[in-house]
């Protein structure tokens, strides 16, 4: 699943332009991002793993990449994936990253940042809440559900982050 989320602005940006200043620049504008969170025990010993992925034209580069890899205490499977998309996208916004395509394993999560399923627990409506202010930072995004083999770097990272818990 999809979503394609626009944000408009009230001044023109450099897409509106076209004004690239440097090809720093042309890679900081857009990403793609991976996320996933781990827990050991629901709730449990808990990490997140974000892979930011800094490419030009669809071409992969390693020296492009930023990755998060941080234990967040005791926590539900669902807070993990959360907080690692929350981090993920400050990260991202730190960085410059304008327009983002971010990809998850978690189903629950995708359909509930795109509207599909409603947010009935409240520990999750927070997350959701801050995560959706976020995206107000980016002038696109996409928010994709893929599979746990799509998704293996970031989940990872998460794993070794529940390791540094232990």
């Amino acid at each position: 699943m999809t979503s394609h989320i626009n944000n408009n602005m009230s001044q023109p940006d450099l897409f509106e332009t076209g004004e690239i200043n440097s090809e720093k620049d042309r890679y900081m504008l857009s990403a793609t991002m991976f996320c996933d969170g781990a827990s050991s025990g629901n709730p449990g010993k808990s990490g997140i793993g974000v892979l930011i992925s800094f490419d030009h034209a669809g071409m992969f580069d390693e020296r492009r990449n930023c990755r998060i890899s941080e234990y967040i205490g005791i926590a539900t499977n669902n807070v993990a994936e959360y907080s690692a998309l929350i981090r993920g996208l400050e990260k991202a916004r730190s960085l410059g990253v304008k327009v983002i395509d971010i990809y998850l394993d978690s189903e629950l999560l995708v359909k509930q940042m795109n509207g599909v399923y409603k947010v009935k627990n409240k520990n999750l409506y927070r997350l959701w809440t801050r995560a959706k202010e976020l995206l107000n930072d980016f002038n696109r995004c996409t928010i994709t559900h893929v599979s746990r083999e799509l998704n293996t770097e970031a989940d990872l990272l998460a794993r070794q982050a529940v390791k540094k818990g232990h």
